[in-house]
């Protein structure tokens, strides 16, 4: 627009010629592409000012890719996206999310706000029939540690994405790419990868977790010694767990990333001009504990066709499953009893129904 209309009518002189501009007003495509990757590149900082949470990392061919570690409950982590977005002007933006939580990029933060506090039947019903009894259960008990987050926070979850994704509209040819594995192969691997005292015993935790939480506790996840603490605490106790939610995603994340990375080609004015191709530019944004494991695999040959299989469901699982319908029947069958009595009782209580149980006990009486 500003290489077709370079002086608006204010400016323009008034003793001047009244047409418009001999400025040709229909450029081609690959003229205007030139101009907007013109633009662009010089917007690119050479030596961009990055916040401390950014990690850089190269390859072979020369791209560059930024990963900022964040906190999923941070303000200043959504500015840290949209600072590192704004400096390095990347070709491809890529974020920790899978196309089942896509919805949280459209949806404002009153409506997820909302969304994240109520987790009721139909939302359980969704899970489990989607990721299957066992995996519906868990992502629900997760779902209520999210909402227990957000009540005390007052926060949505995502945020960062979000920004990352407005912020990724305003650049010139940035692509959007989720980068996260699909959360129902996550949760049915971690599934069964537990053994059956292993399950009750996370399912009782996140069910009675209450400890309050403050956006200093949630600040402090972004220091990475902090947080590698809090890991190794994790990976003592469930270590089956730790390797299936967070390292085998590290691995798919670092693949992901790599797959954006590849260079991009250049516009021609013509098919028969030479492909050119420069070195891409790439933004992650993935939770700060994805990043040493990303940093880790980097130089590594990945191969995700392994972390990708869905295991067959082992004999605790099975086990955990009976024991879990068989609880849910028994409770349905208590309560159809207790509102049966009371229901019987209430009736028998009315004054027409002991007038009729009278006679019949007349009746009965005179035979």
């Amino acid at each position: 627009q500003a290489a077709a209309d370079p002086m608006s009518s204010s400016d323009a002189p008034e003793d001047g010629p009244k047409e418009t501009s001999s400025v040709s007003q229909n450029i081609s495509d690959a003229d205007a592409f030139k101009i907007l990757l013109e633009m662009k590149m010089k917007k690119r900082q050479k030596k961009p000012t990055l916040p401390s949470t950014v990690t850089e990392l190269d390859t072979d061919d020369g791209s560059k890719v930024y990963v900022v570690g964040t906190a999923h409950f941070s303000d200043s982590s959504k500015k840290d996206v949209v600072k590192t977005i704004q400096e390095v002007q990347p070709d491809v933006v890529v974020v920790e999310l899978c196309q089942y939580r896509v919805s949280m990029l459209k949806m404002d933060e009153k409506t997820l706000l909302k969304e994240a506090k109520e987790i009721n039947l139909e939302k359980l019903q969704q899970a489990i029939k989607q990721n299957g009894v066992m995996s519906g259960l868990m992502q629900m008990l997760l779902l209520k540690v999210s909402a227990h987050i957000t009540e005390q926070l007052g926060m949505a979850p995502g945020g960062e994405f979000r920004e990352a994704f407005k912020e990724a509209s305003k650049v010139p040819f940035c692509k959007f790419h989720l980068g996260d594995r699909p959360i129902p192969v996550t949760f049915k691997r971690a599934i069964a990868a537990l053994s059956f005292w292993q399950k009750v015993k996370l399912a009782w935790g996140l069910c009675f977790l209450s400890d309050p939480i403050s956006k200093d506790d949630v600040e402090k996840c972004k220091q990475k010694d902090l947080l590698e603490q809090m890991m190794a605490e994790m990976i003592g106790e469930f270590p089956d767990l730790h390797r299936t939610i967070v390292s085998e995603r590290d691995i798919y994340l670092t693949y992901m990333l790599k797959q954006a990375a590849k260079q991009i080609e250049l516009p021609r004015a013509s098919e028969t001009e030479p492909r050119k191709y420069i070195p891409a530019v790439v933004v992650g944004v993935v939770g700060m504990g994805h990043v040493p494991g990303i940093e880790k695999n980097w130089n590594s040959d990945l191969n995700i066709q392994e972390i990708m299989s869905v295991p067959p469901p082992s004999a605790s699982s099975k086990i955990f499953k009976f024991v879990i319908k068989a609880t849910v029947f028994g409770l349905m069958g208590y309560g159809c009893y207790r509102i049966g009595q009371r229901t019987v009782q209430f009736i028998l209580s009315m004054p027409a129904a002991q007038s009729y149980l009278q006679k019949l006990t007349e009746i009965r009486s005179q035979h």
